[in-house]
């Protein structure tokens, strides 16, 4: 491996894979390791310069051929075995390699080394380098934002700041990505496609353009080979995360295996475009029931897995607040209306959009139309319930009800790995921390990450939805925060919450009519039901403790209070030698006959407390014996 350079020619990195097929996945890791180390340390070596954090079409062109292999004409095919279906396994089915893998760990490692990671890696540095680091890395990045019990809260708060942009593919390149995807010409389909894309991610990109039959639409097209890119970093990930965690403590307390499995999930949704053009229909049906709200219409027989075709939405973003007021609209409205119906989608119908950045809002014709729908989430009307009732609690301060809900929002329960007490008492600091009486000083971002750390610290495993719907949340807290300050986000789902309630809300009022007194009895007997409700729970689960008196216990005690004594004349005994030793090796006056008083004085009396001890425990021997 001698002159090498940063910058390996293709036959070097295809002679160094050609050597890899015997190797075990933890034996090519450790020679990309010390083969990287190595080139550190070369006389002259220097990192390659980063011509910025956007990935270019051509490395990700580079990055697919090496990760789908001769991925160009072949097929994988399921076959029909003697012993039942014989499925391809995920290196077949993504036309993984061997060497595609090591190729794939070396330009991460030589990204790394960019980025000089192995001298320190600060938040800002980490954004940047999984931004050069592709796709993949991206949405981790993003998906680790809301993770704070994997990272620090100052790492979270900076990758939520990933952006997927990227150089633009080639004109050609698009075109024919729609020519394979409809087995025809294009000027079939569009009588027009604009050469540059409206956005470029790492993804996808967007053009403008106008079918034969007229219609302005938008077309989005999946960059070729992203998904088998995505494949090759998961599969790395994984061999990473079983060498990892058997030397990272952080493995015994966070399922890094779940969090790749997690991930790997949401990357097959975003990457079938399918999914996108019915979250697209499914939407359109939501906003029929809102006059000020809107989505793009997908024109379904024309998308595919690669590839999604909309109207277009010639829009004002709701990042430039400033075209809005000069537009004639009302900032304080726009923000009241997409909060509320934020809290429709979440509590109401359980779809919701999970992706709310600036890029994906604007207002059209006097609604607020919603972009990008191929992140979306999906809440059970039980969930939905349940979260309604966590914010009530918070805002109550009600601990007990705070931590049932929690504990049902969980599902099942190891309930041997639950401190029921522990958990009563942490959830009293989270109410003392966010609980107010209107909720408007609520920091949502932060309160769904106390709980998140919450249920890591007692084992309690929550739905990956919880992530979902605190990422939608936070990343629409950041636009109102950012675009529109003057709405109070917390307050409008608050009161959303209770309009919705209906019964509730009723019952409120009438409580209120009974004066004082009566309200005071009231939930003084619906505290104590309340209370009752969580001792049988916690009875039922074994968490249940009881205080009891216990007679005949006063000689064990004194006993205890013994032992103390003895272990405290112990410990100093043992400072005495200690410090006996070192006033006599130091040589500290006054000295007689060559020997230090204190120390010699020390000696002596550690001695003399020794034989004393001894003697006492002797003594009081006999007396039990006796």
């Amino acid at each position: 491996m001698q002159n090498r350079t940063d910058n390996p020619t293709k036959s070097d990195v295809e002679t160094d894979a050609d050597a890899v097929d015997g190797l075990t996945d933890e034996q090519m890791l450790d020679r990309i390791v010390a083969e990287d180390a190595g080139r550190r340390h070369e006389p002259g070596a220097k990192p390659s310069h980063l011509h910025g954090s956007a990935t270019s079409a051509a490395d990700f062109a580079t990055s697919a051929s090496a990760a789908s292999g001769a991925f160009s004409g072949d097929t994988v095919e399921r076959t029909i075995g003697l012993f039942g279906s014989n499925e391809p396994t995920f290196a077949q089915k993504y036309h993984l390699t061997r060497k595609g893998r090591f190729h794939r760990l070396r330009e991460i490692f030589g990204i790394a080394r960019q980025f000089d990671i192995f001298k320190g890696l600060t938040p800002v540095k980490m954004r940047l380098m999984f931004e050069a680091l592709g796709p993949t890395f991206v949405k981790v990045g993003q998906n680790l934002s809301l993770r704070s019990e994997i990272l620090p809260q100052e790492f979270c708060d900076e990758l939520a700041k990933l952006r997927a942009d990227a150089d633009p593919l080639p004109y050609e390149a698009v075109l024919d990505t729609l020519a394979h995807e409809y087995g025809r010409p294009v000027d079939e389909i569009f009588s027009s496609i604009d050469r540059t894309p409206l956005g470029s991610a790492s993804l996808a990109q967007v053009h403008r353009a106008r079918l034969v039959t007229g219609e302005d639409v938008a077309v989005k097209v999946q960059r070729p080979g992203v998904r088998e890119v995505m494949a090759q970093d998961i599969d790395i990930m994984r061999s990473v995360c079983g060498y990892a965690t058997r030397f990272v403590k952080t493995a015994q307390i966070v399922d890094l295996n779940g969090v790749i499995e997690e991930l790997w999930e949401t990357f097959q949704s975003e990457t079938d475009f399918m999914v996108e053009a019915r979250n697209l229909q499914d939407f359109r049906e939501f906003a029929k029931n809102y006059k000020y709200m809107d989505c793009p219409k997908p024109y379904i027989r024309l998308c595919t897995q690669h590839v999604v075709v909309m109207d277009y939405v010639d829009g004002i973003s709701i990042s430039h607040p400033e075209q809005l007021v000069s537009a004639g609209y009302d900032l304080e409205e726009i923000g009241t209306k997409l909060v509320d119906n934020y809290a429709c989608q979440i509590l109401d119908e359980g779809f919701f959009h999970a992706d709310l950045h600036p890029g994906n809002i604007m207002v059209h014709e006097g609604k607020i139309v919603m972009l990008d729908l191929g992140m979306t989430g999906r809440l059970s009307a039980r969930n939905r319930a349940i979260l309604q009732d966590i914010i009530f609690a918070v805002g109550r301060q009600d601990s007990p009800a705070l931590a049932e809900a929690f504990l049902r929002f969980a599902g099942p329960v190891d309930v041997s790995a639950v401190d029921h007490p522990g958990l009563l008492a942490d959830l009293d600091a989270i109410v003392q921390d966010f609980g107010t009486i209107n909720l408007s000083d609520l920091n949502m971002g932060e309160f769904l990450n106390a709980l998140i750390q919450l249920a890591q610290k007692h084992n309690v495993e929550l739905p990956g939805i919880v992530t979902t719907v605190g990422r939608g949340l936070v990343t629409l807290e950041g636009v109102i925060d950012k675009f529109l300050p003057d709405t109070d986000m917390i307050q409008i789902i608050t009161n959303h919450i209770v309009a919705s309630r209906g019964v509730r809300s009723t019952v409120k009022s009438e409580v209120k009519t009974l004066g004082i007194e009566g309200n005071k009895a009231l939930h003084g007997t619906l505290g104590a039901l309340a209370e009752a409700r969580t001792a049988a729970r916690m009875l039922t689960r074994g968490q249940l403790k009881v205080n009891m008196e216990m007679l005949g216990a006063d000689e064990p005690i004194r006993q205890l209070g013994y032992m103390v004594d003895r272990l405290t004349m112990a410990l100093i005994i043992a400072g005495l030698f200690v410090g006996s030793s070192i006033i006599y090796y130091a040589g500290m006056k006054p000295v007689i006959f060559g020997v230090p008083v204190i120390g010699f004085m020390g000696f002596v009396t550690a001695f003399a407390l020794g034989v004393w001890i001894v003697i006492d425990i002797i003594r009081k021997g006999r007396t039990k014996r006796k």
